[in-house]
């Protein structure tokens, strides 16, 4: 995980090409959709920049430093990766791993976009914390997320509007935190462990980061955000994790 603040995201150069064959899955996507369940996704007002590619063809997104590899929209799979996780959205299915997001389409699995208002009920195991107005955003793989307690994270539009410009990020306003599970720790163990050290430390600092400026004064709020993140630091490397 790592955090950093922000003050307006935008848009970002276009993608490359992608291969024909992930072309004409992508144009079958929509169809299939429209034709089954009727669902489809709100696009964004931008894409994750046309970094480099790994060899399988992923795209690195490094808005925000994120710097993880993704699939690009468009590519298609056989079948879907071990521990997806299926959640509905207004009757249409989409499957869910690791801030990806794919829907049948041609035969085969295809990465998309996913609607703004789908809820998945764990963050991937990577994602960037960006504070936009004194509140959290989740952000990987060009979708953002918000947490809503008891229900889990939204998929919204990104803050600011899908129109917004976005210079590069200002420095962060809290000490970077990158977590790595040490033991194998599964995706949904990953995004329990997270909550319930998030809860833990909240109650320890007196700084919630799901609430508008941690539910502090704009004076206190930033020595308890670092009180906050040394409790998370502390709870999460009793749990098994590395956390830098």
């Amino acid at each position: 995980m790592t955090t950093q603040t922000i003050t307006n995201p935008g848009k970002s150069r276009p993608r490359r090409a992608f291969t024909l064959v992930a072309l004409l899955a992508a144009a079958l996507l929509p169809l299939a959709a429209s034709a089954g369940q009727g669902v489809s996704a709100k696009r964004y007002g931008h894409d994750r920049d046309d970094g480099p590619r790994d060899s399988r063809g992923y795209v690195l997104d490094n808005r925000y430093n994120h710097n993880h590899y993704y699939p690009p929209r468009g590519y298609a799979v056989g079948a879907l990766p071990r521990g997806y996780i299926t959640v509905n959205y207004r009757g249409g299915p989409f499957y869910y791993h690791q801030g990806v997001f794919y829907r049948p389409g041609g035969g085969r699995f295809v990465v998309v976009r996913p609607a703004i208002g789908l809820f998945v009920p764990v963050l991937p195991a990577f994602y960037t914390t960006l504070w936009f107005g004194g509140i959290p955003y989740y952000y990987a793989d060009d979708v953002y997320y918000r947490w809503y307690g008891g229900r889990g994270y939204e998929v919204v539009d990104p803050p600011g509007g899908p129109n917004a410009n976005q210079p590069p990020p200002p420095a962060a306003a809290q000490s970077d935190l990158f977590i790595y599970p040490k033991n194998g720790q599964s995706e949904d163990q990953q995004g329990r462990d997270r909550y319930e050290c998030h809860s833990w430390a909240s109650g320890q600092s007196g700084f919630d980061p799901t609430q508008p400026s941690g539910g502090v004064s704009e004076a206190q709020a930033s020595a308890k955000r670092a009180d906050y993140q040394r409790a998370m630091q502390a709870c999460l490397e009793a749990r098994g994790y590395s956390v830098k």
